[in-house]
């Protein structure tokens, strides 16, 4: 590189920060319990960044861990409380304005915001927080980001935003839920698999 006059460039550092010290009201509900009974029993949410156009842009994620599937999510430049709020709301509407949901995240402080909380409030949500620095606490949400950015997501990050949500889109709503094969069902897709569930349960 040096002879050939290269420099290597990098993105700048992201600015999501979890939790340093646990937080002082929400406990571990959920406990790592990811195999729930029924639908809209309990979602789990997280965040990652993603490098677009030039600067590191936020994702939100909501997934109904009944058969892992995503049921909401939101991109911001900004990792704040809107943006969770955001994603909540989309998974909230999709699903037909559930209540008695649990509702689980790490201790970003966008989860423990008085905004956000408010809202899970207004829903009805009980709220459950992984311990401080437990990635494995919510693993479900990890596996997602873990197969989006192997699987799909460029190296380079995306040109443009218009593009980027297009393709977060089509990955997580389309593919990933009706499509990719799952583990944690047998291999079904999780949609397919929560389609077979409803039947077998005749929820409708």
């Amino acid at each position: 590189m040096r002879e050939c006059h290269l420099v290597s460039k990098q993105p700048g550092s992201h600015k999501y920060k979890k939790a340093v010290t646990e937080h002082p009201t929400v406990p571990n509900h959920l406990n790592r319990e990811f195999d729930v009974d029924r639908m809209n029993q309990a979602w789990s949410g997280d965040i990652t960044y993603i490098w677009i156009n030039g600067q590191w842009n936020y994702l939100a994620v909501v997934m109904d861990l009944y058969a892992r599937r995503i049921i909401g999510w939101s991109l911001s430049t900004r990792a704040d409380a809107a943006l969770v709020i955001n994603a909540l709301d989309m998974a909230w509407e999709i699903r037909g304005e559930p209540k008695n949901i649990m509702f689980h995240s790490d201790q970003g402080s966008q989860y423990g915001s008085k905004e956000f909380r408010q809202r899970l409030w207004r829903y009805r949500m009980k709220q459950s927080m992984s311990r401080k620095g437990n990635c494995w606490d919510n693993a479900p949400m990890e596996s997602v980001f873990r197969s989006f950015k192997s699987e799909r997501m460029p190296k380079t990050g995306y040109p443009n935003t218009s593009i980027a949500k297009k393709d977060i889109s089509n990955y997580l709503m389309t593919y990933y839920n009706w499509r990719r094969p799952h583990q944690a069902n047998s291999g079904l897709p999780p949609a397919v698999a929560e389609e077979n569930l409803k039947s077998v349960s005749g929820f409708c």
